[in-house]
């Protein structure tokens, strides 16, 4: 489809989720010369029965659209496109997760090399990694016939093996899956499309061993050379595999890819390509996340790599009691800020995983649940930094201490410090009841580092405007600044030991108001500046001897910080480490202090 989208004066965009189909209408305004988001709607989703058609939610989406902006944009079962005068749009784009999503079997030489890069291909793409087979994995060959047996993915990635280098073990794995006749969950008719993006030079092999039993697709590898990482061919033919083949065979989707005037996107592929155009464009380092009801997904770009990891047993209503079993009673209990027993928080955790469609509905409640958040979380990136690394396997210049460890990185991209923005998305951020409680989930959960801003999206359009910068990137990042992101402010946190009550940081800051405000931090402390956003606020920092800001420890720095709707947070609770009390009427008292100072809840 190769439309000219350089004139675009509105667009329609859906996302096809699990259980709701939301619909928003992005429009141009030509005295401004911006885009806008102007309506918004949202209804079941209906790829199920009775209905069995995507459409018809999509339909019932734009329908409330149509209505509430008070201008014609359906005939019927018709969206007209382009626009002509006031009616229609010139564009309609969609992305879908709904069906369960893209769902993948990854296969890889070595597990921490090829099989890594194959993931991080297929997670790029909005993917669910099912398993991951590789051949140093410890499991025998008929466990992994096994898997690939009972798992019925929708498709398979292979990959292994540097271009020139080992083919033994790729052909092994090849046989293997050709051992197993895997079967799509979409049904036995629907024939299997296997990715090999792996050593060229055993390309000849695979498709004899593998041709006759799938639909084989070949591309460039993924790691051509040790000290490389060539994802996006993997990645597009990924999307084209599940437009063409899996999309085509859910209920409605071939009207609904019939009506897009862009290729649909899987949701989290289309969050994840808004994460890294706001990166490039800004020139930052951006860590995302968006935290569900049974998975939550961390995105980051650090040194112009992106990252994507799924923690597919992290969310806050179907998998709530697995944030439990993960990160143990004591620390979700840490951070409830009243006296509870164990037991009766352990049964209000379970009462959420059997009624997983409830909402707190009392103040307790609510502090509970965000108590869980905080740990999932952290869980969350915790996981994201174990896979977003260094390529493992690349040389180093080594010092003569590191003679005795193994060849290869494997260190973490994840640099708190050198972090710019960080964006929080999902129920229990996007609608928490203060913005002030949204900030605070987020800088418990990931302790930034130095200076950091902070923002959330307001409703959930970020896949949306993930798949409108594939076709018009200003109008994506227009409506991404104006009316996505909210910005909540920036956290300053001074890194490294420090006794209780020691001073930490003074800080210089001239308010917008004029005034000037000179205050001295002591460890333990959680501050509120209340400035809105808008122009930036200078500041000098001065952290105590082993401290840091972002200058060196103890050095000074000068700069220029931006507020929010909750304002500046001057964080001086520590970190590396942040420890929290033991004794339970002290961490009560603590916490209760910090989220008076951020004007958490009502009194």
């Amino acid at each position: 489809m190769s439309r000219d989208f350089s004139q675009l004066r509105s667009v329609l965009a859906t996302d096809c989720g699990s259980t709701t189909t939301k619909a928003i209408l992005i429009e141009h305004n030509p005295e401004t010369d911006e885009y806008r988001l102007t309506a918004r709607g949202e209804a079941p989703t209906t790829v199920e029965a009775p209905f069995e058609d995507v459409t018809r939610g999509v339909l019932n989406a734009l329908l409330e659209v149509e209505e509430l902006r008070g201008r014609q944009l359906l005939e019927g079962d018709q969206i007209l496109t382009p626009q002509k005068g006031d009616v229609g749009a010139d564009a309609y784009i969609s992305t879908s997760s709904a069906g369960g999503g893209l769902q993948v079997i990854v296969g890889g030489v070595v597990k921490s090399m090829s099989a890594e890069s194959a993931v991080r291909a297929a997670l790029g793409a909005g993917a669910i990694v099912m398993d991951t087979l590789a051949s140093n994995d410890r499991r025998r060959p008929h466990e992994k016939i096994e898997v690939i047996r009972q798992l019925r993915p929708d498709m398979i990635l292979l990959a292994g093996g540097i271009d020139g280098g080992t083919r033994k073990h790729v052909v092994a794995l090849a046989e293997l899956v050709r051992a197993a006749r895997p079967r799509s969950r979409l049904g036995n008719t629907f024939n299997l499309p296997i990715i090999f993006a792996g050593n060229k030079g055993a390309r000849r092999a695979i498709r004899e061993i593998l041709e006759n039993v799938c639909s084989l697709h070949v591309v460039d590898n993924v790691r051509p050379v040790l000290e490389t990482e060539n994802l996006r061919p993997a990645r597009e033919t990924i999307h084209e595999l599940f437009m063409e083949h899996v999309m085509q065979q859910a209920p409605g989707y071939s009207k609904l890819m019939a009506m897009t005037d862009a290729p649909i996107v899987p949701t989290p592929g289309a969050v994840g390509y808004l994460i890294e155009a706001v990166a490039r464009q800004e020139h930052i380092s951006v860590l995302g996340v968006d935290i569900g009801g049974a998975t939550t997904d961390v995105f980051s770009v650090f040194q112009g790599i992106f990252n994507r990891t799924v923690s597919a047993n992290l969310g806050m209503s179907y998998s709530v009691s697995n944030v439990l079993a993960e990160a143990g009673l004591p620390q979700v209990l840490r951070w409830v800020p009243f006296d509870i027993d164990e037991l009766e928080l352990r049964n209000r955790i379970g009462n959420k995983m059997i009624r997983p469609t409830t909402i707190p509905q009392t103040l307790e409640e609510l502090k509970i649940e965000q108590a869980i958040a905080r740990e999932a979380l952290r869980l969350s990136l915790v996981q994201h930094k174990s896979f977003a690394v260094a390529l493992t396997g690349v040389q180093k210049e080594r010092t003569i201490s590191d003679a005795f460890l193994q060849s290869g990185s494997g260190e973490t991209l994840v640099d708190m410090m050198a972090l710019n923005l960080i964006i929080g998305s999902g129920g229990v951020l996007s609608h928490a009841p203060r913005r002030s409680q949204s900030f605070r989930m987020m800088i418990d959960a990931f302790l930034p580092e130095g200076i950091t801003n902070i923002a959330v999206d307001s409703i959930f359009m970020m896949p949306h405007l993930g798949v409108l910068a594939t076709i018009h990137p200003k109008a994506a990042n227009e409506v991404f600044q104006k009316d996505c992101l909210v910005h909540l402010g920036t956290c300053i946190a001074p890194v490294g030991p420090a006794r209780h009550d020691q001073e930490v940081l003074e800080v210089d800051m001239a308010l917008p108001d004029g005034t000037r405000l000179r205050e001295t931090l002591r460890f333990g402390e959680l501050r509120l500046v209340k400035v809105p956003y808008g122009p930036k606020v200078p500041v000098t920092l001065k952290p105590q001897k082993g401290l840091d800001v972002g200058a060196g420890e103890g050095q000074l720095l000068s700069t220029e910080v931006t507020g929010g709707v909750v304002g500046i947070v001057l964080d001086a609770r520590g970190r590396r480490p942040f420890e929290m009390p033991t004794q339970p009427a002290e961490r009560v008292r603590r916490l209760q202090t910090w989220a008076k100072a951020m004007d958490e809840y009502p009194e």
